[in-house]
Order: structure tokens, then sequence, then C-alpha cells
């Protein structure tokens, strides 16, 4: 499978926003958009030239930012697009209640993984129980009442031992419900739009789709 090996700072700089791609590093000084001294531009030797910005343009990094976000590939999240333009609802959020639905999300969104990129790694290498039963596919989407657990063999990993902390430095979505003393959560409700700490505009992305 096709995924980006480069630094991970420029995919930040060049949409203009913090994704939160290098977990704990982005809460920290050293991220290259808190740098006060030297404000963050896109990467190559014409980013900090000025550039009209078209309507189209406005779509296409909204679009853009979204998906490298959620670290999914092009295909992949037109999948997500057709599928949320078929539900009953506002589109742009059936779309990111989807993407906030991904079993990588949820893991990262609980606080077992420092960054999505992390959580979908622990994820394919089979640490993670979903119901009872062991799941290996990142793309799952969970539902109301769905449990996800740490085998009891699998507890003593570091990353899961502090994830009280991590959370502590991110806080916990309110439809997400975490037990670290037990390793596991559970996902008491789909999130609401105003519940998706995701910064992003996606009636942008619904008009780029619609064209």
């Amino acid at each position: 499978m096709a995924r980006y090996t480069e630094a991970k700072c420029r995919i930040c700089r060049r949409e203009g926003a913090k994704l939160f791609l290098k977990g704990d590093r982005c809460f920290s000084v050293k991220c290259a958009m808190d740098r006060p001294h030297r404000p963050p531009s896109a990467p190559g030797q014409h980013g900090r030239a000025r550039k009209k910005v078209s309507e189209y343009a406005l779509q296409l990094r909204e679009k853009q930012k979204t998906r490298r976000t959620y670290g999914l590939l092009e295909r992949q999240f037109h999948t997500y697009f057709v599928k949320a333009d078929k539900q009953k609802g506002v589109t742009g959020t059936n779309l990111l209640v989807m993407l906030e639905s991904r079993l990588d999300n949820v893991v990262y969104r609980l606080g077992f993984a420092n960054s999505r990129n992390q959580a979908r790694q622990l994820v394919r290498h089979g640490l993670f129980t979903l119901n009872g039963h062991k799941v290996n596919i990142p793309s799952l989407l969970c539902k109301v009442g769905d449990t996800i657990e740490i085998p009891e063999k699998r507890r003593n990993i570091k990353i899961f031992t502090e994830a009280a902390e991590t959370i502590g430095r991110r806080g916990t979505p309110n439809w997400l419900e975490a037990d670290y003393a037990a390793f596991k959560g559970v996902v008491k409700a789909m999130p609401q739009r105003d519940e998706i700490r995701t910064e992003v505009n996606e009636q942008l992305i619904v008009e780029l789709y619609s064209k």
C-alpha cells in the first residue's frame, strides 16, 4: 500500500494548519507550526510567495487537509464521500462522522496511540480486540456500544501504560468513554458535528466533489 515517508511537518506547512501527525511533538515547542522566530510557510523555495487563491484552490486544500489528517489515500477518501452522500442527512457531517468512527481514529482519540499513524500500525499488529474479537483492520467503522480493549498480555507496552497521561494532554471526546485501569474504551454514541475537533470546513469538500 502506498504511504508517505517524507517529513510530516512539511504536510502541515503545506496545508497551513497543525494536523497533529507527530503525536506529542505537535503539543511541544518543537512543532514547526509554533516557532515564533520562523513563521510557518508552504515548503519549497516559493513557499513564502504571495499567490492568488482561487475558489477551486480553497476547496482542494480543504479536501487535502482533511484527507491527510486522517491518513487516507485519494481513492479511500473519495469512497467515504460517496457513501456519505448516499446517507440521509448532511453529506459533510456524514463524512466526518465516518472518518471519526474508524477504528484507528477511535484508538487515537482514546489515547492508546500518540498519532493516527501510530494507531493504524498498532491495530495492524493485532494489539486490540473489538467486542472481544481480535482485529487488524484500521478502517473498520465502530458503532455505538462497541468496546475496544487491549489483551492482558499486551498491556505492559509503554504507550498503553501512559495512555491516561497522554489523554490528559488532549482530552477525551464526549462520545467516547475510557477505562484506563481496565485498558479499554467504549463508543457511547456517534459524534455530533460540534464534538468533532478536526478543524475543517466540510462544505468546501462537498462543493469540490459536486463539480
